[in-house]
């Protein structure tokens, strides 16, 4: 893939987010922890008024041709790769990000070919479809209504302001995915944008070279996984996200996770629990647990059925749906998948790893951890 290309596809997708008057926010949260790219979802919110700098946090912004073509040129891999082998041919299993630096929307050598070699993408959530943003606008029809209390509208409120959006942008939304907005685009301050997400670069590159794009998932399920039935579950969860929001928490646990996803540093990956600052009792990792790892059976399932129906696959999601019990790769072994990492590369000391995983497949993702190696490329500057 040339760098002209590359620009091109990144000039053509990306340029209406950063059309005045719009921005665009993700979810990458863990309900009301912090973003971990478990689950994600696109939300479009009107930004008609934005505060004067240095108030307002950096806007995600277009490279200049030169910048576009030096950093396609010289695109590290970063993330994770695994190649899916079986029934004769090869899928892929790629590990993203759901916010990023201007300089991550350049895939590495490996991810490029795996690109090219695929003629299906399969997303968390299709974001190209406008029935998805209808479907997340709508919100989620499982759960009984919840009104904030006054106090919690006000904080709410004051978050948005300094998010820089006019008060009304998100109002529309259920509170916790108006939370889940402001927690991605808190990350802006430390130049993590949504807007530069590794889905945002995919869906692009998809929709120029004619690659159909298919969700691995629905709308209701992502939302049945995000938002409590009950409004005093939901009450308790705005509380607690927005204190961690308040106190800077999220900013300084997302800021980790996207060092070890830019450094494909798996162990740091997996060890998430211990150091999110998000995990505090039984309740917080059950929480964890229905929306990451129980997600993935059926993710396994959707990529298993589209790799049978002879399509070569390039599946990209949430990097932590690659660890814990339930781990992607070690489900898509059990689906009769030979699951081959190609960046990171195995560790040769850790081969025979995969002889004990194989005759014990319950075993937790701490194997993967231990067989995967921490030699990813470094992380951009800021």
């Amino acid at each position: 893939m040339r760098p002209s290309d590359l620009l091109h596809r990144f000039v053509r997708f990306c340029r209406p987010l950063y059309t005045a008057g719009h921005r665009t926010a993700y979810r990458a949260t863990l309900g009301h922890q912090v973003g971990v790219g478990s689950v994600w979802l696109l939300i479009a919110a009107a930004a008609n008024n934005t505060l004067a700098a240095p108030a307002c946090p950096p806007l995600a912004e277009m490279p200049s041709t030169a910048q576009a073509q030096a950093l396609a040129r010289t695109a590290p891999d970063r993330g994770f790769l695994f190649r899916l082998r079986r029934d004769g041919h090869d899928s892929y299993l790629y590990g993203s990000l759901h916010i990023g630096r201007m300089a991550w929307v350049f895939p590495g050598p490996r991810l490029r070919e795996a690109m090219q070699e695929s003629d299906t993408l399969a997303l968390e959530l299709d974001i190209s479809d406008p029935a998805t943003l209808q479907a997340l606008a709508q919100g989620p029809a499982h759960a009984r209504p919840y009104t904030p209390s006054a106090k919690l509208q006000q904080r709410l409120a004051r978050q948005t302001r300094l998010a820089c959006l006019p008060e009304t942008a998100l109002s529309h939304l259920h509170p916790l995915l108006q939370l889940s907005n402001l927690m991605a685009l808190d990350s802006r301050w430390d130049r993590l944008d949504p807007s530069y997400g590794q889905e945002m670069m995919l869906a692009g590159w998809a929709q120029q070279t004619g690659h159909p794009i298919v969700a691995l998932e629905s709308v209701d399920t992502q939302l049945q996984a995000l938002i409590p039935d009950d409004p005093k579950t939901a009450e308790t969860q705005l509380q607690s996200g927005l204190q961690q929001l308040e106190q800077g928490v999220l900013r300084r646990s997302t800021a980790r996770l996207a060092t070890a996803w830019a450094d494909s540093d798996f162990p740091t990956l997996a060890a998430y629990e211990s150091w999110c600052h998000c995990i505090f009792n039984a309740q917080d990792r059950a929480e964890l647990r229905a929306l990451n790892d129980d997600r993935n059976p059926g993710l396994a399932e959707h990529i298993a059925a589209l790799h049978q129906q002879g399509h070569h696959v390039l599946a990209a999601v949430g990097s932590l749906h690659l660890t814990g019990p339930q781990a992607l790769t070690l489900l898509l072994e059990r689906h009769g998948f030979e699951v081959q990492p190609i960046h990171p590369t195995y560790h040769p000391a850790y081969h025979a790893a995969d002889s004990a995983a194989d005759r014990n497949p319950a075993r937790s993702a701490s194997s993967t951890s231990a067989r995967i190696s921490n030699t990813g490329s470094p992380l951009d500057p800021p």
